[in-house]
């Protein structure tokens, strides 16, 4: 084929038919297919650690949870009575009780993070903002059990550092066990970690407020919207999916709760601060009934399961809906 050009004739490349296809590139294809399996085969060590480390003992506690189970003798088969139990153990129940004030108070502990995060991002020098965020955020990579036991120290009703400063300022007459009085055990255990600043909620909030454009803060500044009102009225609504996923977090690490609880104070005094993963291991160690213990681990688990799927359905759900109402209008 030819093109006249500027009275040249020049010679145009011929044009390759869709058909004409190198054999090199068909064939590439075909090796594709013939290596789907590879994959597979890389994952298999991974499925297999998960199945015995993490499946096999999920499945194999709600199998025991019908039996009274004696690892080290002949067991016998119960049906369901494990679960009748269950529900009759006051202690099981009042655990819950404890893990409701314990995420409700923890939730509404998040505004010091969250004026945390909002102070920071008001700083305009780069560095001092860089300074003070890596102050906040290097105390989550100390173990939790760091915390608990100077929290432990803070609450010594002998030596501990919250009584000898009640004493030195002259208020000797409010030193008390906190730990060890059932009135004030599980009120001690709350504080833990005050003031909640150094930590996941206040990383998260940091990031989102990060992720606002400077000209809505700038455009609400000139329409006289700043300080609280603007957090309420631009931050907060814009962080609705960061806070879903805190919500999410919050729901999941609160029935995994019971670590600072043991250290502390064990469950007690008088089970006073009792958390559900504290009665399992206190069913399964110390009264050694491994049977029942396995039926109130697997309801924790059911409990754990249900909340996290409702919390991810009700986040995917809002915001299709919203898309849904603006493609209406």
């Amino acid at each position: 084929m030819t093109v006249v050009k500027d009275r040249e004739v020049v010679e145009s490349p011929p044009v390759r038919s869709q058909t004409e296809i190198p054999a090199g590139a068909a064939a590439a294809p075909r090796r594709l297919r013939r290596r789907w399996w590879a994959p597979l085969l890389a994952l298999l060590p991974v499925f297999a650690f998960l199945g015995i480390f993490q499946y096999w003992p999920a499945i194999s506690g709600i199998w025991f949870s019908f039996w009274n189970w004696k690892p080290s003798g002949q067991s016998e088969f119960l049906g369901f009575d494990n679960y009748v139990r269950m529900f009759g153990d006051e202690v099981w129940w009042s655990s819950f009780r404890n893990l409701g004030i314990i995420f409700v108070f923890g939730v509404v502990m998040w505004v010091f993070p969250l004026i945390a995060a909002e102070m920071l991002i008001a700083l305009r020098g780069a560095r001092s903002a860089f300074a003070y965020r890596t102050l906040l955020i290097i105390p989550m990579a100390f173990p939790g059990v760091v915390t608990a036991l100077v929290w432990q120290f803070f609450y010594d009703p002998n030596n501990g550092v919250i009584n000898e400063v009640l004493k030195a300022v002259g208020l000797g007459d409010l030193a008390h066990n906190w730990t060890g009085d059932p009135n004030w055990a599980l009120i001690s255990l709350l504080f833990v970690g005050f003031p909640f600043i150094a930590g996941l909620p206040f990383l998260i909030m940091y990031s989102a407020l990060q992720n606002i454009p400077k000209e809505l803060f700038e455009a609400a500044a000139l329409d006289g919207a700043t300080g609280i009102r603007r957090i309420l009225q631009i931050d907060l609504p814009l962080m609705a999916s960061q806070f879903r996923i805190l919500f999410f977090l919050a729901v999941v690490g609160t029935l995994q709760y019971g670590f600072t609880a043991y250290i502390l104070t064990g469950g007690g005094p008088d089970n006073a601060t009792v958390v559900p993963i504290l009665r399992v291991l206190t069913v399964a160690f110390q009264t050694q009934n491994w049977g029942y213990a396995a039926a109130l681990s697997t309801t924790l688990f059911a409990i754990t399961l249900f909340i996290s799927v409702l919390v991810v359905f009700v986040g995917r759900s809002r915001p299709a809906k919203s898309v849904a109402v603006e493609e209406k209008h």
